[in-house]
């Protein structure tokens, strides 16, 4: 790169800068490169660890910490922009796993309500979805389901309260009113009990769509103990 190239992307750096969303520290990423590199810390050490599940489940890192911090931010803080890292260290793991080996899939995002998605601004498994496809080069299709029920938070529910609380919540959505031989791989922010995978899973199976199972950037269940039934 020519001398005054390097010295205009110095100069414009300094003024992309931004503050991190995490931390307020002066950065030009999304993140700042100390908060890079707690979030990083967060991998799980064996991500594909539950895809002999029923519901095969690939999951990136623990949610607590910084991860749990960096979701929590970028949902309820208005951050949209950290879905971009969590996406790609996503996709990264997936490539680098055995279970992304010969396997073709399209990649369809758990939807929020129309309501909840206007009042946020974004959906964030979208976002994360459309990273996570950039790195995998997989097809998206961010409408192949829709949800059609403003359920209520399920923190706190158990999980047959959850069960029943996202029961025909979704619907197939408009990209995929069609038949599909490719098998869907279904994406979300964060995996707790399944409840809602599930729901979505039965919605695809009912239109006669596999699902190949479910990727997410974040997962409850103890790491430590791969037969562990999340809460």
């Amino acid at each position: 790169m020519p001398l005054w190239m390097r010295n205009f992307q110095s100069l414009l750096n300094i003024f992309l800068k931004s503050n991190c969303p995490l931390c307020e520290r002066p950065t030009s990423q999304e993140v700042c490169q100390n908060c890079t590199q707690k979030l990083q810390r967060s991998c799980l050490p064996n991500p594909g660890v539950r895809w002999n599940q029923p519901l095969p489940v690939f999951a990136w890192g623990s949610y607590g910490g910084t991860l749990k911090l960096a979701i929590a931010t970028m949902k309820y803080k208005n951050h949209p922009e950290i879905a971009r890292p969590l996406g790609q260290y996503l996709g990264n793991a997936w490539l680098s796993s055995s279970t992304a080996r010969n396997t073709k899939c399209i990649v369809v995002p758990i939807p929020l309500h129309s309501e909840k998605q206007k009042k946020r601004g974004f959906n964030q498994a979208a976002l994360i979805a459309q990273s996570f496809c950039e790195t995998t080069g997989l097809q998206l299709k961010v409408n192949g389901l829709e949800r059609v029920q403003e359920t209520e938070a399920q923190y706190g529910l158990t999980v047959s309260e959850r069960q029943k609380n996202l029961a025909k919540a979704f619907r197939i959505g408009q990209d995929f009113r069609h038949i599909l031989k490719t098998p869907v791989l279904l994406i979300d922010d964060i995996y707790t009990t399944g409840a809602t995978a599930k729901s979505a899973t039965q919605t695809l199976h009912q239109s006669g769509i596999r699902v190949l199972g479910i990727v997410a950037t974040a997962t409850t269940f103890n790491p430590n103990n791969p037969s562990y039934n999340s809460r």
